[in-house]
């Protein structure tokens, strides 16, 4: 009889620990993988930037006012330099990404009609990585060179990324949607001059 409790008391333990063990795994999964995300959409909806055009000092001898002729290609607005159309990698991604000059000679990333998963920890690269489709082009855009603008804002709609007034863009050639948590590509754009 007394072995019999022993037993008992044995097996509840051990059910105990196997519960507590089950929970400790079950949250710390959850916090890395964040699967509620994948049924949380963020949109997001920005105008494109506007910079004021840089002005020339009243006493300028250059003879001229226009704002766009201080060595830049003669339109004050924003201009595209360079775009791409979004492949899909690890998740279904569509939409376009493009490099626009802003009035100010400020740059920035501009993705419209973003439309992909949401997960934990996306970022947006500007990379050396040439873009591959399907697999093969999941895992190639933290091989080489690349540089973070930031976190994903949100994974549908329109959004600006600014790029930092160091960052040569000749450099980079393409734009990914990168996990940084799994170092995989959710979507990239090959970047061609417009």
């Amino acid at each position: 009889m007394g072995q019999a409790v022993v037993d008992v008391k044995r097996r509840g333990r051990v059910w105990v620990a196997v519960v507590v063990a089950a929970v400790v795994v079950l949250g710390i999964g959850s916090y890395w993988f964040q699967p509620w995300k994948l049924w949380r959409d963020e949109t997001v909806s920005e105008a494109l930037p506007t910079a004021a055009a840089p002005q020339r000092p009243a006493d300028s001898s250059s003879g001229s006012d226009s704002p766009g002729s201080s060595g830049s290609s003669g339109s004050p607005g924003p201009r595209t330099l360079a775009q791409g159309t979004l492949i899909s990698h690890e998740h279904a991604t569509t939409g376009t990404a493009k490099l626009i000059r802003l009035a100010d000679g400020s740059r920035t990333l501009r993705l419209e009609g973003l439309d992909t998963s949401n997960g934990p920890d996306l970022r947006v690269w500007l990379t050396d990585a040439p873009v591959k489709e399907g697999v093969a082009g999941w895992r190639v855009f933290d091989d080489g060179k690349y540089v973070s603008l930031g976190k994903l804002k949100g994974n549908k709609g329109d959004q600006n990324y600014e790029i930092p007034a160091d960052v040569n863009l000749a450099d980079y050639s393409s734009v990914t949607i990168w996990c940084d948590r799994f170092d995989v590509s959710f979507g990239a754009a090959a970047l061609t001059p417009a």
